[in-house]
Order: structure tokens, then C-alpha cells, then sequence
């Protein structure tokens, strides 16, 4: 079932949103050479507390760390360590969701380490891009693919390619609700999108193939052909006006 949110509800979970993205701004700051995933990991989760925020993913399922850190083939998912130091041309993928007076924010943002190659800063600019892509279409009347189609459309354009055994997925009480969010497909096929929709959509898109593994860890998703991963993601409502980005610093 998809549960469509009040007004009230959107409020609340535009606070727990407005947390998520100044903790990205948090991390922003935060990227360079020589810096550890977990020092990053450390600095949220107190940013997090300070803000009277719960984090989302700490203990979820087992999960050890406050937020996802992946690294370059790593797709989502990477645990943060004090033996994973960023190097000078890498990209991290920074995930962060936050529960605030019971309600959840979500969203990822992949960062570049120092100077990155063109071909990297390409990625990074059609990942984002993707993103927003999915997002325009996230409209009263039309179906939820049309988001999917969107964002593949877009991505393989340019010979990149959209991950399939992870996709976005509702949010709000909790962190994953229904509907689920491909970011592949034809349009015009599952629900009609509704005012009070709250979803966080996610594309996670390869320089290569498609195809993931994930580690011994049961956590860790790398890409099966070694290329390089990015993901980006915003919690988004459904609005008379259009989509309404909840984990944005603007209005």
C-alpha cells in the first residue's frame, strides 16, 4: 500500500530533510585526499545527534555505521572504515537518511576526491543529471516508470548503464515503504502518482555494465565489470505544484 502523507506529515518530513541535506553539506566540506570513511562517518552521526536526529541505517538489519560510504566500483552500500582513506581522482558516494520527530529523509550524493579525470567528471554530471531527470517526471497524473523511463533513457545516451537488483522506494514512518522505483522500464505502467506521494528516488548508474555483486560482507555492492559507480538520490513529494525536494537545502 502506498501511503500518501497530510500536510502536517509533509512538514515534518521536510525537517528530517532539511537535516539530511545540511548533513551533505557536512561531508561537502568534509571530501579530500587522505580523509578515512569512517572520520566521515563519525562527523555525521554527530551531526546527526546534535540535531536531535536518529540515523537511519545504524542498526538496520545489522548495519554498523551511521552512513553508506562507496568507493569508486562500489556501488551502494560500503561500510565505512578507518582503513579506507580517499585518494586524490576517486569518487565516494555519500548515503544519508535520518529519522526526525518519526519521519525519515534519504539521500545520496556522489563526491569527487580532488581532481578527477574527464571521463569521471562525465559520469558525475550525467549520474546528477539522471536524477533530476527522474525527478521532473514525478508529476500528479502521470504513472511511476514514467520516473524509470526517464532516468534510463538519459543514462544510456550517453553508454552508461543503470544498476536493476537495487532501485529507490517509498518513504516517510519509514525508510522503505511501497512503491518500489526501477530506474529502468517502459513508461506509462504502475501507479498513478497522487498528491501526498513521498518517494526517494535513486539512480545508481555504471560506467560499465550493469551487473553488481555483493561482498562476503552481505553489504557491499560492487559493480561485476570493475567500472565505476555513482548514485544520487532525494527524497521527493508529490505536490499540486509539482515535485517538491525535501532533502534540498533550497525551497
Amino acid at each position: 500500500m502506498i501511503i500518501r502523507k497530510s500536510a502536517e506529515e509533509l512538514r515534518a518530513m521536510r525537517r528530517a530533510g532539511l537535516v539530511v541535506a545540511r548533513a551533505h553539506e557536512l561531508v561537502r566540506e568534509m571530501i579530500r585526499p587522505g580523509i578515512t570513511t569512517l572520520q566521515i562517518d563519525q562527523a555525521v552521526e554527530e551531526f546527526l545527534r546534535r540535531e536531535n536526529a536518529v540515523p537511519a541505517f545504524k542498526g538496520y538489519h545489522g548495519y554498523p555505521a551511521t552512513i553508506c560510504a562507496s568507493v569508486n566500483e562500489v556501488v551502494v552500500h560500503g561500510i565505512p572504515s578507518a582503513d579506507k582513506a580517499l585518494e586524490e581522482g576517486s569518487i565516494v558516494s555519500v548515503d544519508i537518511g535520518a529519522f526526525v520527530d518519526g519521519f525519515c529523509g534519504d539521500s545520496a550524493w556522489t563526491y569527487p576526491v580532488g581532481n578527477v579525470s574527464e571521463e569521471v567528471q562525465v559520469l558525475l554530471r550525467v549520474g546528477e543529471e539522471a536524477l533530476y531527470r527522474g525527478i521532473a517526471q514525478a508529476v500528479v497524473g502521470n504513472r511511476l516508470s514514467d520516473i524509470s523511463h526517464a532516468v534510463q533513457q538519459y543514462v544510456e545516451s550517453f553508454g552508461f548503464s543503470v544498476v536493476r537488483d537495487f532501485v529507490g522506494h517509498g518513504i516517510g514512518r519509514q525508510m522503505h515503504e511501497e512503491p518500489q522505483i526501477p530506474n529502468f522500464g517502459p513508461p506509462g505502467r504502475g501507479p498513478r502518482l497522487k498528491v501526498g506521494m513521498t518517494l526517494a528516488i535513486e539512480p545508481m548508474i555504471n560506467a560499465g555494465g550493469y551487473q553488481v555483486d555483493v561482498l562476503q560482507d552481505n553489504w557491499t555492492v560492487v559493480t561485476r565489470d570493475g567500472s565505476w559507480s555513482v548514485h544520487f538520490e532525494h527524497t521527493v513529494a508529490i505536490t499540486d505544484d509539482g515535485p517538491r525536494i525535501l532533502t534540498s537545502l533550497q525551497e
